[in-house]
């Protein structure tokens, strides 16, 4: 009698601790939840230099950046061989080219709400959400692509893919 009564406390403990979970599922993130520090938002300086012209120095403003604050946005591209400062500009033919057929307007909140009703319908079972286990691949596994078949497939059609590894070279003994 006194272990069917501990099984069933049991029972009730992880059915309340079931019960204890976000009301937004969120999978994978990769942003801090917490008021702790963020790792990744720290980012070195540059190292400080002596201008030749001091009057060319910018006048400091509050809350402004310096000279020795990074910019990784335009540090990658500079290394990509790019101008940061010609993006905004730059960019509206790309734009211009990918809606040509139209676009929807609020279409990332549109998603976003689909993307949660999706992980809602596909939360796990029972055992995975008091485990907490992550389901965010088996969720999504129906829309992956299986990259050896598209390998296959756009090798058959005579696309290069030269990226991928090559394909078996026989026995060379």
């Amino acid at each position: 009698m006194s272990r069917l009564r501990a099984a069933i406390g049991v029972g009730l403990v992880l059915l309340a601790l079931s019960a204890c979970s976000r009301g937004d599922p969120r999978l994978l993130n990769l942003r801090a939840d917490g008021d702790g520090p963020d790792e990744f938002a720290i980012l070195p300086t540059r190292p400080l230099e002596m201008p030749t012209d001091m009057a060319a120095l910018p006048t400091p403003t509050l809350g402004g950046s310096n000279l020795a604050d990074p910019d990784p946005e335009a540090d990658v591209a500079a290394a990509l061989g790019g101008n940061i400062n010609r993006a905004a500009g730059g960019s509206q033919g790309f734009i211009t080219y990918v809606t040509r057929f139209g676009m929807a307007a609020g279409i990332r909140e549109t998603l976003a709400a689909e993307d949660l009703e999706f992980r809602r319908d596909n939360n796990g079972r029972i055992l995975e959400r008091i485990a907490a286990v992550n389901v965010y691949h088996r969720a999504y596994r129906s829309m992956s692509l299986d990259r050896y078949a598209e390998l296959e497939r756009m090798r058959a059609a005579g696309i290069r893919t030269p990226a991928a590894p090559p394909e078996e070279i026989g026995n060379l003994d």
